[in-house]
């Protein structure tokens, strides 16, 4: 079973955005078990993050969601079961977290709130892992 940290700045507060990631996390959960690190700062970010992880950047390297889907088989087999994933705060991300990542990964040129950015995160490795085993749900 893969164990993914995701460290993020600020509160999931809506009631549809926690129901949506209970969603995926339980969906996830026969494959991978989810933990939540929310902090209040930026530095309290770069405090919390243990290594390996994947810094959540719009400057990062754009991929498709089969490119995802090998790009993330890569890093398990790489590093372990154990891969986290950091989304900034609105300052965005300390250039120390950026260095230290395994990958730089864009979701988007557009902005996203941190709250649907954990929602994007979640479906995404839902979709990678979907990819992998070959499934319909990625047409």
């Amino acid at each position: 079973m893969f164990k993914v940290k995701v460290y993020s700045v600020g509160k999931s507060k809506e009631a549809w955005l926690q129901e949506a990631l209970a969603e995926y996390t339980k969906r996830l959960s026969p494959h991978m078990e989810i933990e939540w690190v929310l902090v209040k700062t930026d530095a309290e970010l770069a405090s919390k993050v243990s290594p390996p992880f994947i810094v959540l950047d719009v400057e990062g390297e754009q991929v498709d969601s089969p490119g995802l889907a090998r790009k993330l088989s890569h890093l398990w087999m790489a590093h372990g079961s154990k891969i986290h994933f950091v989304i900034g705060g609105s300052d965005g991300l300390d250039p120390v977290l950026v260095q230290k990542s395994v990958w730089r990964w864009s979701l988007s040129k557009l902005t996203f709130t941190h709250q649907m950015t954990r929602l994007i995160l979640l479906e995404q490795l839902y979709r990678a892992l979907q990819i992998d085993a070959g499934t319909a749900y990625h047409k």
